[in-house]
Parts: C-alpha cells; sequence; structure tokens
C-alpha cells in the first residue's frame, strides 16, 4: 500500500475515515464553543483551557479501567454509541443556564468514554489496514483531522461571534450524531480481536505488560509528554487573544497538515527514524517567540511552523507498533491515546495555571521550554536497537485465556 488512493479503495476504510472525521468536526466546533462559553462566564483562563481539553484529563480513567475492552468488544457497535453519547452530551451542555461545574461534569464523563473509542478505532484500523498500511492509514486520518480543524476552527470562530456559542454546541451534537450513522451503516459486522471478559484487572494486567519495557516505554513518553505540553500552549489562545484565537488554531492545523503529508507519504523509512526527535524539538521552539508579544503575522508563521513537529507521533506511532504484538494492537494504540490525551490536560491546567499567576504569554513561553527539555531528556532512551524490538515482542506474549472465559 503506497498511496492515499490505494487507502480508499480497502474495504471499510472510506466509512471509519468519515465517521473518524466527524467526530474530529465535533470536537473541533464544540470545543472553541465550550471553551469561549466558559471563559465569558467567569473570565477564567484556566477554566476556559479546561473546559477545551478537560476530557482529555478523564482519559487516564478510561485508560486503566475500559481499555481492555478496545480488543474484546464488537468495533462497530463500539463506534456507533459512542458516537450517539457524544451527540447528547455535547447537546446538554448547550442547555441555557446549566451551572459552569454541571457543564464540566459531562466534560470529564465524555472524557472517560474517549479513551475506550480511541482504542477500538486505532485498532479496527491496524486490523483493516494490516502492518504495513497502517502509517499511511494514520497519516491519512491526521490529515483530515489537520483540514477539519482549519475549517472547523475558522467557521467555528466566525459561528461563535456572529450566532452564539450554544449554537455551535448544538451543531457539534449534530456532527457527533452523523458520526454515528456512518459508523453502523458504513462499517461491517466483526468478531473481537480477542475472546474473553474485559475487566479492570485485565486493563491494569496489560497496561503493566506494555508499561513493562524500557525502549516502550520511552516510546510512549515521548508520544505523551512534549505533545500535551505544546497542547498547553495552544490551551491559552483564546485568553491571550480571544478575537484571534480561531485563526491561531487554523494556523495549527495546517502546520499539522502539511508535516503529516510530507512524512506520512514523501519522507522515505530510513530518514523517519531519524527525524522523530528533531520534529519533537520544533514543535516546542517556536512557541517561545510569544514571550516577546510580537504582531499577529509572526505568531502565525510560528505556529505554523512549530505545528509541523506533530508529524513526529506518526514516527513513534510506527516505532510503538514494531515494539507490540498485533493482538494487542487496539490495547496500545488506546492506552497512547488515552495516555496522550491526559497530558494534554494536564498540559492545558499547567498552561493555564501559570498564566492565572502571571500572563498567558508567560504560560505559553514557559510551558514550551518544558516541552523542549522533556524533549532532550528522552533521547537516550529512544536509541532502540533491532534485536531488543524481538526481545521486547517475545516479552508480551499473553498466556492462553481462561477455559471459562466468554466474550463480553
Amino acid at each position: 500500500m503506497r498511496t492515499y488512493q490505494d487507502l480508499f479503495r480497502t474495504p471499510e476504510f472510506t466509512p471509519l475515515f468519515l465517521a473518524s472525521s466527524g467526530q474530529v468536526a465535533a470536537q473541533t466546533v464544540s470545543g472553541l464553543a465550550l471553551g469561549t462559553l466558559i471563559f465569558q462566564a467567569t473570565g477564567s483562563p484556566l477554566l476556559s483551557a479546561l473546559a477545551m481539553f478537560g476530557p482529555a484529563l478523564a482519559q487516564m480513567i478510561g485508560a486503566t479501567t475500559l481499555l481492555s475492552a478496545a480488543d474484546r468488544i464488537p468495533p462497530r457497535a463500539a463506534l456507533t454509541w459512542i458516537a450517539l453519547l457524544f451527540s447528547l452530551g455535547t447537546a446538554a451542555q448547550a442547555v441555557p443556564g446549566i451551572p459552569v461545574w454541571g457543564a464540566f461534569a459531562i466534560v470529564l464523563g465524555l472524557g472517560v468514554v474517549a479513551s475506550l473509542g480511541g482504542g477500538v478505532r486505532a485498532g479496527l484500523l491496524n486490523e483493516i489496514l494490516a502492518r504495513e498500511g497502517y502509517l499511511l492509514g494514520r497519516s491519512m486520518f491526521n490529515i483530515s483531522s489537520g483540514v477539519v480543524q482549519i475549517c472547523g476552527f475558522a467557521v467555528g470562530g466566525v459561528l461563535v461571534t456572529a450566532l452564539s456559542p450554544r449554537g455551535v454546541l448544538i451543531a457539534g451534537a449534530a456532527l457527533y450524531l452523523l458520526a454515528a450513522i456512518a459508523a453502523r451503516f458504513g462499517l461491517s459486522s466483526r468478531r473481537p480481536r480477542i475472546v474473553g471478559r474485559a475487566s479492570i484487572a485485565e486493563t491494569w494486567r496489560t497496561n503493566a505488560q506494555l508499561w513493562s519495557s524500557k525502549p516502550r516505554r520511552s516510546v510512549y513518553l515521548v508520544l505523551w509528554v512534549p505533545n500535551g505540553l505544546v497542547v498547553g500552549c495552544e490551551s491559552l489562545y483564546v485568553p491571550y487573544s480571544t478575537q484571534d484565537a480561531g485563526l491561531l488554531f487554523a494556523c495549527g492545523a495546517v502546520g499539522m497538515l502539511a508535516g503529516d503529508i510530507a512524512v506520512g507519504r514523501f519522507v522515505p523509512k530510513r530518514w523517519q527514524v531519524r527525524l522523530g526527535v528533531p520534529l519533537c524539538l520544533l514543535l516546542a521552539a517556536p512557541f517561545l517567540v510569544f514571550a516577546l508579544n510580537p504582531a499577529l503575522p509572526v505568531l502565525m508563521a510560528a505556529v505554523t511552523i512549530a505545528t509541523v513537529g506533530y508529524s513526529t507521533g506518526l514516527i513513534f506511532q510506527d516505532r510503538l507498533m514494531e515494539l507490540t504484538p498485533e493482538e494487542l494492537s487496539g490495547h496500545a494504540l488506546g492506552l497512547h491515546g488515552s495516555g496522550m490525551l491526559t497530558m494534554q490536560g494536564i498540559g492545558a491546567a499547567v498552561a493555564g495555571a501559570v498564566a492565572e499567576r502571571t500572563s498567558p504569554a508567560t504560560g505559553i513561553t514557559l510551558t514550551a521550554a518544558a516541552s523542549v527539555a522533556v524533549t532532550l531528556m528522552l533521547i537516550p532512551g529512544l536509541r532502540v536497537r533491532g534485536e531488543a524490538r524481538e526481545a521486547i515482542a517475545d516479552d508480551l506474549a499473553l498466556p492462553e485465556p481462561s477455559p471459562g472465559a466468554t466474550g463480553p
């Protein structure tokens, strides 16, 4: 599988792609609307950041309780019901008079469920495309996210100003509903990848097994922490400049789109391994320019250049799959997604807390500097040798399910 056209000729890729794109569109417009609504109600940069990225904080709860189900439940039913739940939750946030704590309760509840959805979706993508097509498929999903976010932030910013944040939340609920329809009627019924009962104990056991390898642990950390801190920088766009926030988010989506196309389609495999760490550093370093409070065009250029570095996620996800048995792909990718989104929530909280005591510009600058420092500290653990990969795969061999195990 060498081209993006090959992906869309693969059975079931298109409906999965459409369902995922619908959810990204819904998350984009509803997140911007809720962040604006909370900022208007409270004037707090911290609460505004948490409103936009707070669901990520709850991801780790789901990753430690629900994630064993990612490979043990039928994927079509799971993706359909999760999208419907998000549609209902987003519509509830638009109800006039809902208290701030009520909006946050919904945000956190949806975040717990999202951890399972991410694992199911990533595992199904890996199953549909097989190992050799995963990076290209993941690149296509990221490109779609970039395009959708460019349009979503631009259109969402206009709608929030012209209409109201609550009206945009209703639009987000409708987009989640469309994603549910695409999943239900576009995907075929598939058996779970693993026969057995999902449980909290099984989730903990597999998480510990995935975490047991030092090289894989370093890959998880580089996928989680630098990325999460940079998202913390982005979470301060609204308090930094409310009128320009949508434009800065759109610039970030442009940079992410360019990076994913370059790495996923054109950069040879031998160069991808070498570019992982430099791209991770590129992701954070341009945000340091916020310390100078420059003109908007400079900020737009810095954000666009920086977010090219998000393509480092493709490189390290591919390495994670090299270090993980195929039958655990959904769980492993779900743990990656949940950990990454949790760190994004933590990054938003850290950046928002710094901004509360100083200023949004200072919060962005210090959080970006922390991302650079973490990447530099992780470099020694990312030097993985080929023979180590075989040993890691052997260590991850799962015991046979107990005779009494049944499907969920």
